[in-house]
């Protein structure tokens, strides 16, 4: 597994978010379309993860709710794929997610991407869902993880 490195960048500079998204995905999108996304988002979270100094990967997310972080976009480039780029990217982002208080995590996945429904069962997430995406015309699973060491509402820690 590579190493990489999981810097986060300005929510503002989304050119190699976009170039990194039209690499590995279709139909190809212009920054606009994240930057849509995203306005007005509370606290969004974008990382890009780097090996070798190449830029392989990013995480997209924000807040869905007071206590929940929502994993928006997460991709690896083609050639890394199935390496672990992907999951260094997820536990860098529940990491900043528990760091911020947030309780949850949560992200919805195609039934059609094997590598990450398999990625949201071993490492603890919950199948608390499924939505018929109009856009897409497939089924999403949607995943959430409750982290720990983040005290709940309610409680005296």
């Amino acid at each position: 597994m590579p190493d990489a490195i999981i810097d986060r960048i300005d929510p503002t500079d989304l050119d190699l978010v976009t170039h990194l998204y039209n690499v590995m995905f279709r139909p190809e999108r212009e920054e606009d379309w994240i930057s849509r996304r995203i306005k007005g988002r509370f606290n969004p979270l974008i990382q890009v993860a780097r090996v070798d100094n190449d830029a392989v990967g990013f995480y997209i997310g924000f807040e869905l709710k007071p206590i929940t972080h929502f994993a928006w976009l997460v991709g690896v480039v083609p050639d890394l794929r199935r390496t672990g780029v992907a999951t260094q990217l997820m536990f860098a982002a529940e990491d900043w997610t528990r760091t911020e208080g947030y309780h949850t995590i949560r992200f919805e996945c195609d039934n059609r991407i094997r590598p990450f429904l398999q990625f949201g069962i071993a490492n603890d997430y919950d199948i608390t869902g499924i939505r018929w995406d109009i856009d897409r015309l497939t089924n999403l699973v949607i995943f959430e993880k409750q982290l720990e060491g983040v005290p709940t509402p309610g409680s005296l820690d």
